[in-house]
């Protein structure tokens, strides 16, 4: 078994639980699970229906958040901030009052990827809405959205790795 695997999307994972991770990549499944595990696309496609299918979910779990002004995918994401999804609130003077005009990234690989991947990078981003850093509350709420949220986000993980393995 190869032990020096780079596995940066997976730091701090425990160590028996990365040995199976290398093991599955030696024997060269890791892609092969998850493509079993999740088969299924997504049909979002374009900023438009991003921008439905983010509105939705916040309708849905967050009615009360500030409106969102701008959802697209960004290629640039994932190369120039080695983030999968940004929210961003930009604040600007207008008139006698401060106003913020909240956006949310998706990195365009998203575009491709199996239907559960995307909607958890939307209900973390979507999260940010309520609870800025990455503390319990913010978690409770991702769950709440997402109650399988941890388990996506750990084969989300596995998805990423298996997307920088070197085809063979």
């Amino acid at each position: 078994m190869n032990t020096a695997t780079p596995l940066k999307y997976l730091a701090g994972y425990p160590e028996d639980l990365l040995a199976q991770v290398r093991q599955l990549i030696d024997q060269g499944k890791l892609g092969d699970v998850i493509a079993r595990r999740y088969p299924e696309p997504h049909e979002v496609r374009t900023d438009k229906a991003l921008y439905d299918y983010v509105t939705e979910l916040k309708e849905r779990h967050l009615r009360k958040a500030d409106p969102l002004s701008k959802v697209a995918y960004d290629s640039k994401l994932k190369v120039i901030q080695h983030a999968l999804g940004t929210h961003t609130a930009i604040s600007r003077v207008q008139g006698g009052k401060l106003k913020a005009k909240r956006e949310i990234r998706v990195a365009s690989l998203f575009r491709e990827a199996p239907a559960p991947f995307l909607n958890m990078i939307v209900v973390h981003e979507l999260a940010h809405l309520k609870e800025r850093e990455h503390d319990k509350a913010f978690y409770q709420l991702c769950t709440y959205m997402l109650p399988d949220y941890h388990q996506v986000e750990f084969d989300l993980r596995l998805y990423l790795t298996a997307l920088d393995l070197p085809s063979g």
